[in-house]
């Protein structure tokens, strides 16, 4: 129950090891550089990311027991290597991570961050949670807008990202069924060139890949001996060609049956570009060599490109204690001493979650002991990038909860 060198009262633990993942049960989870992180958590919580993937796990203050510490990990599964589910017309829209080690006794749940791809202006998806049980299988967590008191959980939907508050750690990924055509899953494209050239003939390996960050983490290392350049006329040209050719095969007789195949996003296979130099003008031609990724319904997706490749910067991996979050501790417990018991006024937790646009089914914060502290967790998860409590300031102020906005003034940062 104890960790040598702790300094709760500083909030911060000493000899943490945030790189290697030395524990037991994590010798036997395939990890490659990257595509990892561990870092041991305690009373007051942290935040776990995986750099340049968009995947993190929030821990809140209290979700451990008072005197425990876990070494607690998270790993992003390569495709190929964590059997994607794959029914009916289900198409997997965000990589399967895991999050460990199971079966901790958890006393609040934790924030899962998982990128995803799904375009969420349609309104034609019907989005799925999915675990994978020990066995290998895949089973439903939960269905979005489906849920019950019996849900283990809860997702927040954004633009390109899925927060899952989490009680129980494990396997986890995110997939869609459209039912009609408009769904829309988007792609980017990541083109590669070779280091050196020492010909006319100059050949660029162009990938369709998922639009998550990950899917480039995992493309780049197969590409030995080639690297990422910023030629924006060239890479243009490429991607119209790319385009063109797209919307050919979606047209064609055979398109639909290439794009099913093909269109999932596997660093696998690829289209290989042959630009020969005449004069002064490029020729592209046009070589490629698909193979199948078993993406179901991809006939109904359309397509949005990116090139060149994106760059993400690197973030903190591992954040102990109180510098892991945006909210001070002292603001946060008045906030939910000041919103979590219900009133007949209504400017409640309940407000405050509508206010926040958390509201999809406040029956999953009514069964915790401090709703309000939830909605704070699922907002930390949200706005880990920009820390802007001006969001939340905004809506206790609409709340009426002027007294708060002292509160933020006086004690934080605000």
């Amino acid at each position: 129950g104890t960790y040598p060198g702790d300094n709760t009262r500083d909030g911060h633990f000493a000899n943490v090891r945030s790189k290697g993942l030395g524990s037991q049960h994590l010798l036997s989870l395939p990890r490659e550089h990257g595509n990892s992180a561990s870092g041991t958590f305690g009373y007051l919580g942290g935040r776990l990311t995986i750099p340049g993937t968009g995947v993190s796990l929030l821990v809140p203050h209290g979700a451990i027991p008072q005197g425990k510490f876990y070494e607690m990990y998270l790993v992003l599964n390569k495709a190929e290597s964590a059997l994607l589910p794959s029914e009916g017309t289900q198409t997997v829209l965000s990589p399967a991570v895991t999050c460990g080690p199971t079966g901790l006794l958890l006393c609040r749940p934790v924030v899962l961050t998982i990128p995803h791809c799904a375009d969420v202006a349609s309104s034609d998806w019907i989005y799925q949670l999915k675990t994978q049980s020990h066995q290998g299988n895949w089973e439903e967590v939960v269905t979005l807008d489906e849920e019950t008191l019996n849900t283990p959980c809860y997702c927040q939907l954004e633009a390109k990202s899925c927060h899952v508050l989490l009680d129980q750690l494990g396997t986890y990924v995110f997939v869609g069924e459209s039912y009609s055509r408009s769904a829309i899953k988007r792609l980017q494209l990541a083109i590669f060139a070779p280091t050196v050239c020492t010909s006319l003939e100059y050949s660029l390996k162009v990938y369709c890949l998922e639009d998550t960050p990950d899917a480039l983490k995992v493309t780049s290392p197969c590409e030995a001996g080639m690297g990422c350049f910023c030629f924006p006329k060239l890479l243009e040209l490429v991607a119209r060609c790319c385009l063109e050719i797209m919307r050919l095969l979606l047209s064609s007789s055979t398109g639909p049956s290439f794009c099913r195949h093909y269109m999932g996003g596997s660093a696998a296979g690829g289209w290989v570009f042959s630009l020969l130099y005449v004069g002064s003008a490029l020729v592209p031609g046009l070589h490629f060599s698909p193979k199948s990724c078993g993406c179901k319904n991809s006939t109904e997706l359309k397509t949005g490109w990116v090139a060149p490749l994106k760059s993400a910067a690197r973030a903190c991996e591992l954040c102990l204690g109180p510098y892991a979050f945006k909210i001070p501790l002292s603001i946060r417990q008045k906030i939910c001493n000041s919103l979590d018991a219900p009133n007949s006024r209504g400017n409640d937790w309940r407000l405050l979650a509508q206010k926040l646009s958390m509201d999809r089914y406040l029956n999953y914060f009514a069964t915790k002991a401090s709703p309000t502290g939830v909605l704070l967790d699922l907002w930390e998860a949200q706005h880990q990038d920009d820390g802007d409590l001006n969001t939340l300031a905004s809506a206790l102020e609409e709340m009426g909860k002027s007294e708060m906005l002292v509160v933020m003034a006086t004690e934080g940062d605000c």
